[in-house]
Protein backbone atom coordinates (compact mmCIF):
# COMPACT_ATOMS: atom_id res chain seq x y z
CA UNK A 1 0.00 0.00 0.00
CA UNK A 2 2.75 2.39 0.99
CA UNK A 3 4.61 1.72 -2.25
CA UNK A 4 1.72 3.10 -4.21
CA UNK A 5 1.44 6.16 -2.00
CA UNK A 6 5.13 6.99 -2.30
CA UNK A 7 5.45 6.78 -6.07
CA UNK A 8 7.28 9.92 -7.24
CA UNK A 9 5.08 12.33 -9.11
CA UNK A 10 7.14 12.05 -12.28
CA UNK A 11 7.15 8.26 -12.19
CA UNK A 12 5.70 6.48 -15.19
CA UNK A 13 3.29 4.79 -12.77
CA UNK A 14 1.43 8.08 -12.37
CA UNK A 15 1.17 8.52 -16.17
CA UNK A 16 1.95 12.22 -15.71
CA UNK A 17 -0.97 12.75 -13.33
CA UNK A 18 -0.55 14.42 -9.94
CA UNK A 19 -0.09 11.70 -7.32
CA UNK A 20 -1.71 11.96 -3.87
CA UNK A 21 -3.91 14.86 -5.00
CA UNK A 22 -7.21 13.49 -3.70
CA UNK A 23 -8.26 12.43 -0.24
CA UNK A 24 -10.99 9.90 0.65
CA UNK A 25 -13.81 12.45 0.44
CA UNK A 26 -12.78 13.76 -2.99
CA UNK A 27 -12.38 10.19 -4.24
CA UNK A 28 -15.88 9.34 -3.03
CA UNK A 29 -17.16 12.54 -4.67
CA UNK A 30 -16.04 11.23 -8.08
CA UNK A 31 -18.28 8.16 -7.80
CA UNK A 32 -21.22 9.99 -6.23
CA UNK A 33 -21.10 12.69 -8.93
CA UNK A 34 -21.01 10.11 -11.72
CA UNK A 35 -24.16 8.58 -10.21
CA UNK A 36 -25.81 12.04 -9.98
CA UNK A 37 -28.38 10.93 -7.38
CA UNK A 38 -30.52 14.07 -7.46
CA UNK A 39 -30.92 13.64 -11.23
CA UNK A 40 -32.35 10.15 -10.89
CA UNK A 41 -34.76 11.31 -8.19
CA UNK A 42 -36.26 13.73 -10.73
CA UNK A 43 -36.00 11.94 -14.07
CA UNK A 44 -35.49 8.19 -13.55
CA UNK A 45 -37.71 7.29 -10.60
CA UNK A 46 -40.92 8.35 -12.42
CA UNK A 47 -39.93 6.04 -15.30
CA UNK A 48 -39.30 3.16 -12.88
CA UNK A 49 -42.68 3.84 -11.25
CA UNK A 50 -44.38 3.71 -14.64
CA UNK A 51 -43.23 0.09 -14.95
CA UNK A 52 -43.07 -1.18 -11.37
CA UNK A 53 -45.79 0.91 -9.69
CA UNK A 54 -45.88 0.28 -5.95
CA UNK A 55 -42.84 -1.96 -6.32
CA UNK A 56 -40.48 0.86 -7.33
CA UNK A 57 -38.75 0.82 -3.93
CA UNK A 58 -38.21 -2.95 -4.22
CA UNK A 59 -36.72 -2.54 -7.70
CA UNK A 60 -34.18 -0.10 -6.27
CA UNK A 61 -33.43 -2.48 -3.41
CA UNK A 62 -32.69 -5.26 -5.92
CA UNK A 63 -30.57 -2.89 -7.99
CA UNK A 64 -28.59 -1.93 -4.88
CA UNK A 65 -27.88 -5.60 -4.15
CA UNK A 66 -26.78 -6.15 -7.76
CA UNK A 67 -24.39 -3.19 -7.62
CA UNK A 68 -22.95 -4.37 -4.32
CA UNK A 69 -22.20 -7.73 -5.94
CA UNK A 70 -20.36 -5.90 -8.71
CA UNK A 71 -18.62 -3.74 -6.11
CA UNK A 72 -17.26 -6.83 -4.33
CA UNK A 73 -15.58 -8.00 -7.57
CA UNK A 74 -14.20 -4.53 -8.22
CA UNK A 75 -12.93 -4.31 -4.65
CA UNK A 76 -10.80 -7.44 -5.06
CA UNK A 77 -8.75 -5.63 -7.70
CA UNK A 78 -8.91 -2.16 -6.10
CA UNK A 79 -7.28 -3.49 -2.91
CA UNK A 80 -4.21 -4.70 -4.81
CA UNK A 81 -3.86 -2.40 -7.82
CA UNK A 82 -4.15 1.34 -8.52
CA UNK A 83 -4.23 2.73 -12.05
CA UNK A 84 -6.02 5.44 -14.06
CA UNK A 85 -7.41 2.78 -16.41
CA UNK A 86 -10.40 2.01 -14.17
CA UNK A 87 -11.97 -1.42 -14.71
CA UNK A 88 -10.00 -1.89 -17.92
CA UNK A 89 -6.77 -2.10 -15.91
CA UNK A 90 -8.32 -4.77 -13.69
CA UNK A 91 -9.54 -6.88 -16.61
CA UNK A 92 -6.13 -6.63 -18.27
CA UNK A 93 -4.49 -8.27 -15.23
CA UNK A 94 -6.41 -11.55 -15.58
CA UNK A 95 -8.01 -11.79 -19.03
CA UNK A 96 -6.62 -12.20 -22.57
CA UNK A 97 -6.10 -8.91 -24.45
CA UNK A 98 -9.25 -9.51 -26.53
CA UNK A 99 -11.45 -9.34 -23.44
CA UNK A 100 -9.56 -6.54 -21.72
CA UNK A 101 -9.83 -4.56 -24.96
CA UNK A 102 -13.59 -5.14 -25.02
CA UNK A 103 -13.69 -3.89 -21.44
CA UNK A 104 -11.74 -0.76 -22.42
CA UNK A 105 -13.96 0.10 -25.38
CA UNK A 106 -17.09 -0.71 -23.37
CA UNK A 107 -16.02 1.61 -20.53
CA UNK A 108 -15.10 4.37 -22.95
CA UNK A 109 -18.47 4.39 -24.67
CA UNK A 110 -20.21 4.00 -21.29
CA UNK A 111 -18.65 7.13 -19.80
CA UNK A 112 -19.03 9.15 -23.01
CA UNK A 113 -22.67 8.06 -23.42
CA UNK A 114 -23.44 8.82 -19.76
CA UNK A 115 -21.90 12.27 -20.15
CA UNK A 116 -23.96 12.83 -23.31
CA UNK A 117 -27.06 11.59 -21.52
CA UNK A 118 -26.80 14.00 -18.60
CA UNK A 119 -25.77 16.81 -20.95
CA UNK A 120 -29.12 16.19 -22.65
CA UNK A 121 -30.79 16.29 -19.24
CA UNK A 122 -29.01 19.55 -18.48
CA UNK A 123 -30.29 20.93 -21.80
CA UNK A 124 -33.84 20.04 -20.74
CA UNK A 125 -33.52 22.07 -17.54
CA UNK A 126 -31.68 24.96 -19.23
CA UNK A 127 -34.55 25.35 -21.68
CA UNK A 128 -37.09 24.95 -18.87
CA UNK A 129 -35.56 27.73 -16.77
CA UNK A 130 -34.77 30.15 -19.59
CA UNK A 131 -38.29 29.90 -20.99
CA UNK A 132 -39.81 30.41 -17.55
CA UNK A 133 -37.58 33.37 -16.65
CA UNK A 134 -36.74 35.06 -19.96
CA UNK A 135 -39.57 33.71 -22.16
CA UNK A 136 -36.89 32.73 -24.64
CA UNK A 137 -34.37 29.92 -24.94
CA UNK A 138 -30.87 29.52 -26.39
CA UNK A 139 -30.30 27.26 -29.38
CA UNK A 140 -29.92 23.69 -28.08
CA UNK A 141 -26.54 23.23 -29.77
CA UNK A 142 -25.16 26.38 -28.13
CA UNK A 143 -26.40 25.26 -24.72
CA UNK A 144 -24.83 21.81 -25.19
CA UNK A 145 -21.56 23.38 -26.32
CA UNK A 146 -21.49 25.53 -23.17
CA UNK A 147 -22.15 22.55 -20.86
CA UNK A 148 -19.49 20.31 -22.46
CA UNK A 149 -16.90 23.08 -22.80
CA UNK A 150 -17.28 24.32 -19.22
CA UNK A 151 -17.13 20.81 -17.80
CA UNK A 152 -14.10 20.04 -19.96
CA UNK A 153 -12.32 23.19 -18.79
CA UNK A 154 -12.86 22.39 -15.10
CA UNK A 155 -11.66 18.80 -15.68
CA UNK A 156 -8.52 20.18 -17.36
CA UNK A 157 -7.87 22.89 -14.79
CA UNK A 158 -7.40 20.76 -11.66
CA UNK A 159 -8.59 17.33 -10.59
CA UNK A 160 -8.82 18.44 -6.96
CA UNK A 161 -10.84 21.53 -7.89
CA UNK A 162 -13.23 19.46 -9.98
CA UNK A 163 -13.62 16.87 -7.20
CA UNK A 164 -14.39 19.52 -4.58
CA UNK A 165 -16.83 21.26 -6.92
CA UNK A 166 -18.61 17.95 -7.63
CA UNK A 167 -18.76 17.20 -3.91
CA UNK A 168 -20.45 20.46 -2.90
CA UNK A 169 -22.85 20.35 -5.84
CA UNK A 170 -24.07 16.90 -4.85
CA UNK A 171 -24.18 17.66 -1.11
CA UNK A 172 -26.38 20.71 -1.66
CA UNK A 173 -28.63 19.00 -4.23
CA UNK A 174 -29.18 15.90 -2.11
CA UNK A 175 -29.71 18.00 1.03
CA UNK A 176 -32.54 19.93 -0.64
CA UNK A 177 -34.21 16.68 -1.69
CA UNK A 178 -33.95 15.29 1.84
CA UNK A 179 -35.38 18.50 3.31
CA UNK A 180 -38.45 18.22 1.07
CA UNK A 181 -38.94 14.59 2.06
CA UNK A 182 -38.56 15.48 5.74
CA UNK A 183 -41.12 18.30 5.43
CA UNK A 184 -43.52 15.87 3.77
CA UNK A 185 -43.19 13.54 6.75
CA UNK A 186 -43.85 16.41 9.15
CA UNK A 187 -46.77 17.62 7.03
CA UNK A 188 -48.53 14.26 6.57
CA UNK A 189 -47.25 12.37 9.61
CA UNK A 190 -45.24 9.18 9.88
CA UNK A 191 -47.09 6.12 8.56
CA UNK A 192 -46.43 3.11 6.37
CA UNK A 193 -47.86 2.95 2.89
CA UNK A 194 -49.49 -0.49 2.95
CA UNK A 195 -50.00 -0.44 -0.84
CA UNK A 196 -46.25 -0.25 -1.32
CA UNK A 197 -45.41 -2.66 1.48
CA UNK A 198 -47.87 -5.25 0.12
CA UNK A 199 -46.84 -4.52 -3.52
CA UNK A 200 -50.50 -3.97 -4.37
CA UNK A 201 -51.22 -3.92 -8.10
CA UNK A 202 -47.62 -4.75 -9.03
CA UNK A 203 -47.08 -6.76 -12.22
CA UNK A 204 -43.84 -8.64 -11.72
CA UNK A 205 -43.43 -9.12 -15.47
CA UNK A 206 -42.50 -5.41 -15.59
CA UNK A 207 -39.77 -5.75 -12.97
CA UNK A 208 -37.15 -6.67 -15.58
CA UNK A 209 -37.40 -3.46 -17.64
CA UNK A 210 -37.79 -1.45 -14.41
CA UNK A 211 -34.61 -3.02 -13.05
CA UNK A 212 -32.73 -1.97 -16.18
CA UNK A 213 -33.86 1.64 -15.67
CA UNK A 214 -32.88 1.54 -12.01
CA UNK A 215 -29.42 0.21 -12.91
CA UNK A 216 -28.87 3.36 -14.99
CA UNK A 217 -29.31 5.33 -11.75
CA UNK A 218 -26.20 3.58 -10.37
CA UNK A 219 -23.86 3.45 -13.38
CA UNK A 220 -20.64 5.29 -12.71
CA UNK A 221 -20.50 4.21 -9.06
CA UNK A 222 -17.17 2.52 -9.87
CA UNK A 223 -15.63 5.63 -11.47
CA UNK A 224 -13.43 6.33 -8.42
CA UNK A 225 -11.26 3.49 -9.77
CA UNK A 226 -10.15 5.85 -12.56
CA UNK A 227 -8.34 7.95 -9.92
CA UNK A 228 -5.87 5.21 -8.95
CA UNK A 229 -2.85 7.36 -9.79
CA UNK A 230 -4.19 10.48 -8.05
CA UNK A 231 -5.87 9.27 -4.85
CA UNK A 232 -4.02 9.16 -1.54
CA UNK A 233 -3.76 5.64 -0.15
CA UNK A 234 -5.65 4.34 -3.22
CA UNK A 235 -5.66 0.67 -2.18
CA UNK A 236 -7.79 1.66 0.80
CA UNK A 237 -9.79 4.71 -0.31
CA UNK A 238 -10.88 3.48 -3.76
CA UNK A 239 -12.50 0.15 -2.76
CA UNK A 240 -14.21 1.95 0.12
CA UNK A 241 -15.47 4.67 -2.23
CA UNK A 242 -16.95 2.08 -4.60
CA UNK A 243 -18.90 0.24 -1.88
CA UNK A 244 -19.86 3.44 -0.03
CA UNK A 245 -21.21 5.09 -3.18
CA UNK A 246 -23.38 2.05 -3.96
CA UNK A 247 -24.74 1.97 -0.40
CA UNK A 248 -25.34 5.73 -0.17
CA UNK A 249 -26.99 5.93 -3.58
CA UNK A 250 -29.06 2.81 -2.95
CA UNK A 251 -30.42 4.11 0.36
CA UNK A 252 -31.18 7.48 -1.24
CA UNK A 253 -33.00 5.96 -4.23
CA UNK A 254 -35.06 3.58 -2.08
CA UNK A 255 -36.09 6.49 0.17
CA UNK A 256 -36.91 8.76 -2.78
CA UNK A 257 -38.88 6.16 -4.72
CA UNK A 258 -40.94 5.21 -1.66
CA UNK A 259 -41.53 8.85 -0.67
CA UNK A 260 -42.40 10.05 -4.18
CA UNK A 261 -44.96 7.29 -4.68
CA UNK A 262 -46.46 8.06 -1.26
CA UNK A 263 -46.39 11.82 -1.83
CA UNK A 264 -48.38 11.58 -5.07
CA UNK A 265 -51.23 9.74 -3.36
CA UNK A 266 -54.49 11.68 -3.48
CA UNK A 267 -53.51 14.28 -6.10
CA UNK A 268 -54.49 14.43 -9.75
CA UNK A 269 -50.92 14.51 -11.05
CA UNK A 270 -49.40 11.21 -12.17
CA UNK A 271 -45.88 10.43 -10.94
CA UNK A 272 -45.13 8.41 -14.10
CA UNK A 273 -45.78 11.52 -16.23
CA UNK A 274 -43.97 14.00 -14.02
CA UNK A 275 -40.60 15.41 -15.06
CA UNK A 276 -40.29 17.48 -11.83
CA UNK A 277 -41.84 15.27 -9.13
CA UNK A 278 -39.96 16.85 -6.25
CA UNK A 279 -41.11 20.30 -7.33
CA UNK A 280 -44.71 19.04 -7.14
CA UNK A 281 -44.10 17.49 -3.73
CA UNK A 282 -42.44 20.67 -2.45
CA UNK A 283 -45.51 22.69 -3.45
CA UNK A 284 -47.75 20.14 -1.76
CA UNK A 285 -45.70 20.37 1.43
CA UNK A 286 -45.81 24.18 1.37
CA UNK A 287 -42.14 24.73 0.55
CA UNK A 288 -42.42 25.56 -3.15
CA UNK A 289 -39.15 27.58 -3.25
CA UNK A 290 -37.31 24.37 -2.40
CA UNK A 291 -38.94 22.70 -5.41
CA UNK A 292 -37.47 25.29 -7.74
CA UNK A 293 -34.19 24.92 -5.89
CA UNK A 294 -34.24 21.15 -6.43
CA UNK A 295 -34.79 21.61 -10.16
CA UNK A 296 -31.88 24.06 -10.22
CA UNK A 297 -29.88 21.57 -8.19
CA UNK A 298 -30.71 18.83 -10.68
CA UNK A 299 -29.35 21.02 -13.48
CA UNK A 300 -26.12 21.70 -11.59
CA UNK A 301 -25.89 18.03 -10.58
CA UNK A 302 -26.06 17.07 -14.25
CA UNK A 303 -23.17 19.42 -14.93
CA UNK A 304 -21.23 17.69 -12.14
CA UNK A 305 -22.04 14.32 -13.70
CA UNK A 306 -20.75 15.49 -17.10
CA UNK A 307 -17.60 16.62 -15.31
CA UNK A 308 -17.24 13.26 -13.54
CA UNK A 309 -17.69 11.35 -16.79
CA UNK A 310 -15.10 13.49 -18.57
CA UNK A 311 -12.67 12.91 -15.68
CA UNK A 312 -13.14 9.12 -15.75
CA UNK A 313 -13.28 8.70 -19.55
CA UNK A 314 -10.16 10.79 -20.07
CA UNK A 315 -8.17 8.58 -17.73
CA UNK A 316 -9.40 5.42 -19.42
CA UNK A 317 -8.37 6.96 -22.74
CA UNK A 318 -4.97 7.89 -21.27
CA UNK A 319 -4.36 4.31 -20.15
CA UNK A 320 -5.54 2.92 -23.51
CA UNK A 321 -3.02 5.20 -25.24
CA UNK A 322 -0.21 3.98 -22.97
CA UNK A 323 -1.15 0.40 -23.89
CA UNK A 324 -1.05 1.16 -27.61
CA UNK A 325 -4.80 0.90 -28.16
CA UNK A 326 -5.17 4.65 -28.82
CA UNK A 327 -2.88 7.18 -30.59
CA UNK A 328 0.20 8.18 -28.59
CA UNK A 329 -0.85 11.86 -28.55
CA UNK A 330 -3.47 10.90 -25.96
CA UNK A 331 -0.68 9.96 -23.51
CA UNK A 332 0.18 13.61 -22.97
CA UNK A 333 -0.62 15.36 -19.70
CA UNK A 334 -0.37 18.97 -18.60
CA UNK A 335 2.83 19.44 -16.60
CA UNK A 336 1.22 22.32 -14.71
CA UNK A 337 -2.20 20.85 -13.97
CA UNK A 338 -1.40 17.12 -14.03
CA UNK A 339 -4.44 16.37 -16.19
CA UNK A 340 -4.62 14.46 -19.53
CA UNK A 341 -5.37 17.44 -21.75
CA UNK A 342 -5.72 15.75 -25.19
CA UNK A 343 -7.88 13.00 -23.69
CA UNK A 344 -10.13 15.57 -21.96
CA UNK A 345 -10.54 17.52 -25.18
CA UNK A 346 -11.35 14.29 -27.04
CA UNK A 347 -14.04 13.00 -24.68
CA UNK A 348 -15.60 16.47 -24.22
CA UNK A 349 -15.79 16.80 -28.00
CA UNK A 350 -17.32 13.34 -28.39
CA UNK A 351 -20.03 14.19 -25.84
CA UNK A 352 -20.82 17.42 -27.66
CA UNK A 353 -20.84 15.79 -31.11
CA UNK A 354 -23.19 13.04 -29.91
CA UNK A 355 -25.67 15.44 -28.31
CA UNK A 356 -25.44 18.02 -31.11
CA UNK A 357 -26.15 15.27 -33.63
CA UNK A 358 -29.27 14.28 -31.70
CA UNK A 359 -30.31 17.94 -31.43
CA UNK A 360 -30.04 18.37 -35.20
CA UNK A 361 -32.10 15.18 -35.56
CA UNK A 362 -34.86 16.86 -33.58
CA UNK A 363 -34.34 15.02 -30.29
CA UNK A 364 -35.31 16.89 -27.13
CA UNK A 365 -33.10 16.93 -24.05
CA UNK A 366 -35.21 14.32 -22.28
CA UNK A 367 -34.92 12.00 -25.31
CA UNK A 368 -31.13 12.44 -25.32
CA UNK A 369 -31.09 11.49 -21.64
CA UNK A 370 -33.06 8.34 -22.42
CA UNK A 371 -31.28 7.17 -25.59
CA UNK A 372 -27.69 7.89 -24.56
CA UNK A 373 -28.38 6.49 -21.09
CA UNK A 374 -29.70 3.26 -22.59
CA UNK A 375 -26.50 2.94 -24.62
CA UNK A 376 -24.30 3.55 -21.59
CA UNK A 377 -25.91 0.67 -19.67
CA UNK A 378 -24.59 -1.83 -22.23
CA UNK A 379 -21.06 -0.47 -21.83
CA UNK A 380 -21.14 -0.62 -18.06
CA UNK A 381 -22.66 -4.08 -17.71
CA UNK A 382 -20.11 -5.42 -20.22
CA UNK A 383 -17.25 -4.04 -18.10
CA UNK A 384 -18.88 -5.23 -14.87
CA UNK A 385 -19.31 -8.76 -16.22
CA UNK A 386 -15.71 -8.97 -17.45
CA UNK A 387 -14.32 -7.79 -14.10
CA UNK A 388 -16.52 -10.35 -12.32
CA UNK A 389 -15.09 -13.08 -14.57
CA UNK A 390 -11.56 -11.80 -14.02
CA UNK A 391 -11.79 -11.63 -10.21
CA UNK A 392 -11.40 -15.38 -9.43
CA UNK A 393 -8.67 -15.70 -12.09
CA UNK A 394 -6.80 -12.82 -10.50
CA UNK A 395 -7.19 -14.36 -7.04
CA UNK A 396 -5.88 -17.68 -8.30
CA UNK A 397 -2.87 -16.08 -9.95
CA UNK A 398 -2.06 -14.12 -6.77
CA UNK A 399 -2.73 -16.79 -4.15
CA UNK A 400 -2.45 -20.05 -6.11
CA UNK A 401 -6.07 -20.97 -5.44
CA UNK A 402 -9.56 -19.50 -5.64
CA UNK A 403 -11.79 -19.77 -2.55
CA UNK A 404 -15.29 -21.09 -3.15
CA UNK A 405 -16.94 -17.88 -1.95
CA UNK A 406 -15.00 -15.89 -4.56
CA UNK A 407 -16.22 -18.21 -7.31
CA UNK A 408 -19.76 -18.04 -5.93
CA UNK A 409 -19.98 -14.25 -5.77
CA UNK A 410 -18.38 -13.85 -9.20
CA UNK A 411 -20.77 -16.39 -10.73
CA UNK A 412 -23.75 -14.69 -9.07
CA UNK A 413 -22.59 -11.32 -10.40
CA UNK A 414 -22.29 -12.62 -13.96
CA UNK A 415 -25.72 -14.26 -13.79
CA UNK A 416 -27.32 -11.06 -12.51
CA UNK A 417 -25.65 -9.00 -15.24
CA UNK A 418 -26.77 -11.45 -17.94
CA UNK A 419 -30.33 -11.22 -16.64
CA UNK A 420 -30.15 -7.42 -16.71
CA UNK A 421 -28.82 -7.54 -20.29
CA UNK A 422 -31.62 -9.89 -21.28
CA UNK A 423 -34.25 -7.62 -19.73
CA UNK A 424 -32.66 -4.64 -21.48
CA UNK A 425 -32.89 -6.36 -24.86
CA UNK A 426 -36.48 -7.40 -24.28
CA UNK A 427 -37.56 -3.95 -23.12
CA UNK A 428 -36.66 -2.25 -26.43
CA UNK A 429 -40.13 -1.12 -27.47
CA UNK A 430 -39.30 1.18 -30.40
CA UNK A 431 -36.85 1.16 -33.34
CA UNK A 432 -34.49 3.69 -31.75
CA UNK A 433 -33.99 1.59 -28.61
CA UNK A 434 -33.92 -1.66 -30.62
CA UNK A 435 -30.96 -0.35 -32.63
CA UNK A 436 -28.88 0.52 -29.56
CA UNK A 437 -27.53 -3.02 -28.89
CA UNK A 438 -26.48 -3.35 -32.54
CA UNK A 439 -24.74 0.02 -32.42
CA UNK A 440 -22.91 -1.04 -29.25
CA UNK A 441 -21.76 -4.38 -30.70
CA UNK A 442 -20.63 -2.63 -33.91
CA UNK A 443 -18.66 -0.10 -31.87
CA UNK A 444 -16.90 -2.84 -29.88
CA UNK A 445 -16.12 -4.86 -33.01
CA UNK A 446 -14.76 -1.78 -34.81
CA UNK A 447 -12.57 -0.83 -31.87
CA UNK A 448 -11.07 -4.32 -31.56
CA UNK A 449 -10.57 -4.55 -35.33
CA UNK A 450 -8.71 -1.24 -35.39
CA UNK A 451 -6.53 -2.46 -32.55
CA UNK A 452 -5.62 -5.65 -34.45
CA UNK A 453 -4.97 -3.71 -37.67
CA UNK A 454 -2.72 -1.34 -35.75
CA UNK A 455 -0.48 -4.28 -34.78
CA UNK A 456 -1.07 -7.33 -37.03
CA UNK A 457 1.90 -9.17 -35.50
CA UNK A 458 0.04 -9.32 -32.18
CA UNK A 459 -3.04 -11.00 -33.71
CA UNK A 460 -2.45 -14.34 -31.97
CA UNK A 461 -1.52 -12.77 -28.63
CA UNK A 462 -4.74 -10.76 -28.83
CA UNK A 463 -6.63 -13.93 -27.95
CA UNK A 464 -4.39 -15.37 -25.23
CA UNK A 465 -2.84 -14.17 -22.03
CA UNK A 466 0.83 -13.30 -22.10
Amino acid sequence: MGAVEQIPQNSSKTYGLHANALGPVETLAQSISAIAPSTSSSLTIPLVFALAGNGAWLVYLLATCAMLLVGVSIGRFARTSASPGSLYSYAAQALPPAFSSICAWGLLIAYVATGASVAGGALYYVLLFTRAIFHAAPHPVLALAAVCACAGFVAYRDVRLSAEMMLWIEVISVAMVLIVLAVLVIHFGVHLDTDQMMLRGVHFASFGPALVLSIFSFVGFESATALGAEARDPLRTIPRAVIQSALIAGAFFILCSYSEVLGFRGISADLSQSTSPLDSLARRAGVSPLGAGIDAGALISMFACVLACITAAARVLLRMAHDGIMPSVLRRTSARHGTPTPAIVTVSSLMFIATAGMAFAGKAGFEMYDLAGSLSVFGFITAYALVAVAAPLHRRAAAGRTPFWVLLTSAATVVVILLIAGFDLRSASDPAHADIPWFFVTFLATGCLLQIMNSPRRLLSFFRRS
